[in-house]
């Protein structure tokens, strides 16, 4: 019997499989808890050897897309270079396809690109069709820790604020004052318009003049600190190489943020964030030595997944990238990592769409039209624009994001379920007047214990903070640092905490009298089993002047 007909009588005989493992068989045995764990949720599964060399493997891929229900195609092996000259070792690996770099090979890059996009490309035009994840491990031992750590945070009944924050470290681009200026304002649009205003951000930037720096000495336990405090994401914008990333540069020295040699510091365990790597190499999974992502994944505390590029990654694509993930994430609200990362490297390398059409409310008043600084053009538009300005080679820019879906690769399970809270529907007026007082009205999906805060948008501050404009000022004000910081990463005007039944409720907030500008309410409901966000815009006028008597 052929292979072919084989392969037909088992289609006849069986359920269509919406998930290809590609497994070694020595790996079986420790993946089978999570084989449970998705059968359990309903997945079909079918098995592809690891034998072989990555078009072998596609190809029987691609056979079983033929029977019309695959989504996922889940990894599990290293793809150690040293492979091809011991046969151990390939005995235990997984391939991945290397691609011919065309781009990012004129800024210093290796001629080929390492990745694993081609596994979920059904037609072969290098778009991928199916979402792909690799569990880079080398061990049984290392397959079961990884394996423990997905099942445990699915099944989670850990709660409180992580599951509403993402957390950004960014290193200094580096490319010149006039390109970080529009980097840094296009990041600020990214925080502001990517993520709904019902969720929390932090900012650990590592330019001493801004507010968002910490102590810049202590800049690496920030970056810990904000990791470990758990996440839904914690991301990392800016340069970065294999082992470690970038280092924060001061006048009064330079300092690390992080490296493999730190991945023992890494304590989330029971609130473990995706991490995502914008930034070089830091998933250069097919390197002899392990790189960072694959470090920090296979440690007990790190990451429950890791988006990372294996080569030299470039500002625009991935700028393009993360935009369209957080979309996938907050917006369309995908059900698993690897559809949401999926999804977005579709949105990679379309055109420009039309204008979004959830762009901030046009002004309204005299107050309103000093504060207002919104481009009337979508996230996409705004970054095409920026990188058409900016970019050494403009004429590149489709054949850079294209580039980007072989860079990027999802270290993790394509599978993880992506947690979704509930909608806290609120009713609040569209503007306020500081000093005065806010009426709120809500409907709760779930009794819970309701946090109630009056916010500025994410790329204001509710302060005026330090001008720091000479290094000098850097060694006067060392100590103040991180009270500054601290202060940058805290939007709350007004917060008040309540119990609230399941159903409509009414709570009012003081607003402060030196609040001012555009803002939002969010609230957050924490039940015994279950979360639930809502958010909604406002403005706060001056205080009106008081009648003559």
């Amino acid at each position: 019997m052929t292979p072919a007909v084989l392969f037909t009588c088992l289609a006849l005989t069986a359920a269509a499989p919406d998930t290809v493992v590609v497994c070694p068989d020595a790996f079986r045995p420790a993946l089978q808890p999570w084989v449970a764990h998705r059968q359990a949720q309903g997945h079909e599964l079918a098995w592809v050897s690891n034998v072989g060399n990555s078009a072998d493997i596609q190809r029987k891929i691609r056979q079983y897309a033929q029977l019309g229900a695959l989504r996922f195609v889940v990894l599990v092996g290293d793809a150690d270079p040293q492979s091809a000259q011991d046969a151990e070792l390939r005995r235990r690996s997984v391939p991945t396809h290397h691609v011919p770099a065309k781009v990012n090979i004129h800024w210093g890059s290796e001629v080929d690109i390492a990745g694993d996009n081609l596994y979920g490309d059904l037609d072969g035009d290098e778009v991928p069709d199916v979402a792909v994840g690799r569990l880079p491990v080398d061990t049984p031992e290392e397959l079961s820790r990884l394996v423990h750590k997905i099942i445990a945070y699915e099944n989670s009944a850990t709660l409180g604020d992580w599951r509403r924050q993402v957390n950004f470290i960014a290193g200094v681009g580096g490319f010149g004052a006039v390109v970080d200026s529009v980097l840094e304002s296009a990041t600020k649009k990214f925080l502001t318009d990517g993520i709904p205003p019902s969720y929390r951000t932090t900012v650990t930037y590592g330019s001493w003049r801004s507010p968002f720096c910490p102590d810049p000495r202590k800049f690496h336990d920030a970056a810990l600190t904000r990791f470990n405090e758990g996440c839904l994401f914690w991301v990392y914008i800016g340069h970065g190489q294999r082992t470690g990333l970038d280092w924060v540069n001061t006048p009064v020295g330079q300092f690390p943020i992080l490296s493999n040699a730190d991945v023992s510091k890494l304590q989330a365990a029971k609130t473990p964030p995706i991490a995502v790597f914008l930034a070089c190499y830091t998933g250069a999974f097919d390197a002899e030595r392990d790189c960072l992502a694959e470090e920090m994944l296979r440690t007990p505390g790190g990451p429950v997944a890791v988006l990372a590029g294996s080569r030299v990654t470039m500002p625009y694509a991935m700028a393009v990238l993360g935009t369209g993930l957080m979309d996938e994430v907050f917006v369309e609200q995908r059900a698993t990592l690897g559809e949401a990362v999926l999804h977005a490297k579709r949105r990679l390398v379309q055109e420009s769409p039309a204008k979004e059409e959830n762009q901030p409310a046009k002004a309204t008043n005299q107050d309103e039209e000093a504060d207002e600084e919104d481009a009337p053009l979508s996230r996409r538009e705004f970054l095409d624009t920026v990188a058409r300005a900016i970019s050494p080679k403009p004429e590149l820019l489709a054949e850079e994001r294209h580039e980007h879906l072989h860079l990027f690769n999802v270290l993790g399970d394509p599978l993880l379920r992506l947690p979704t809270p509930g909608e806290v529907k609120l009713a609040v007026a569209a503007d306020a007047d500081a000093g005065g007082q806010l009426a709120i009205e809500g409907v709760a999906p779930h009794a819970g214990r309701l946090t109630v805060e009056l916010i500025c948008r994410r790329d204001r501050l509710t302060f005026q903070p330090p001008f720091r404009a000479t290094p000098l000022s850097i060694h006067a004000s060392l100590e103040q640092y991180d009270v500054v910081y601290a202060k940058a990463n805290d939007h709350r005007w007004a917060t008040q905490r309540l119990l609230a039944p399941e159903g409509a409720f009414q709570t009012t907030l003081n607003i402060p009298e030196d609040a001012r500008g555009h803002g939002h309410v969010r609230v957050f409901l924490e039940g015994d089993d279950r979360i639930a966000l809502g958010a909604a815009n406002i403005y706060i006028r001056r205080p009106r002047p008081m009648s003559a008597e």
